[in-house]
């Protein structure tokens, strides 16, 4: 019987916060967002183990409470995401059998529930076919040239924004990555290395509640979704 296995790259530095600290050590609720992000995978009983992929140099991942489960082992990041998440399956191949999935989740995605996780992995075992959780698009889009004129009205009804977890057949996944940086190709998540690579990729509908620390109003949101979720594990 297959197994499923979590990836958490977490050796970015969250530019975008403009913080003094990478974003996935910032408090909510006065608990760093990593260790909100891994207590969630811990959580999950289908999930067998978790790696989390650092930076070497990192220090401030020894005060996370959860990386001291013996269920959770490290892994060294790379220059780009895509290094980062490779080294964490290379990490998980040494475990895992042939037939074992991988789930990828952004380290600053705190706000996942056991019950989505759960979810994921059964939609995903049972079809067979590697899964993105996604948000149906709700605005209107428009797709603009590098002078900010507006060129198309773009249909909505076919556009979704990714969002993690992602999860793939483990080997599968390790090959797409594999040659997208053979290739020289910039990866923005797991889907688009394996579509490229010729899998098939699934989507299933992902909670709003499933958002992702880019900025500092970010912070105040998940704060309020994490209240909301130790009150209703079903969100």
């Amino acid at each position: 019987m297959s197994s499923v296995w979590a990836v958490v790259p977490a050796a970015g530095s969250g530019r975008r916060m403009a913080a003094e600290v990478p974003k996935q050590y910032l408090k909510l609720n006065g608990v760093p967002i990593l260790e909100h992000t891994l207590r969630a995978l811990l959580a999950c009983p289908d999930i067998r183990g978790v790696v989390v992929v650092l930076d070497p140099s990192d220090r401030r991942a020894d005060a996370i409470a959860s990386l001291a489960d013996p269920r959770v082992s490290r892994a060294a990041g790379g220059a780009e995401r895509a290094d980062s998440v490779l080294a964490g399956l290379q990490a998980v191949a040494t475990e895992a059998g042939a037939e074992d999935w991988v789930l990828v989740h952004d380290a600053a995605r705190p706000c996942i529930s056991v019950g989505v996780l759960r979810s994921l992995i059964s939609s995903c075992t049972a079809a067979g076919v590697g899964t993105v959780m996604a948000q149906a698009s709700v605005d209107t889009l428009k797709r603009v040239s590098e002078d900010n004129r507006v060129l198309e009205t773009l249909d909505r009804q076919v556009i979704w924004r990714a969002q993690t977890p992602q999860m793939f057949k483990l080997l599968e996944l390790m090959s797409a990555l594999s040659t997208a940086l053979i290739d020289d190709i910039a990866i923005t998540d797991e889907s688009m290395a394996m579509e490229l690579a010729g899998y098939p990729v699934s989507i299933l509908e992902g909670p709003s509640t499933n958002i992702k620390i880019t900025l500092p109003a970010d912070l105040e949101m998940a704060e309020i979704i994490l209240r909301r979720l130790s009150g209703d594990s079903k969100l």
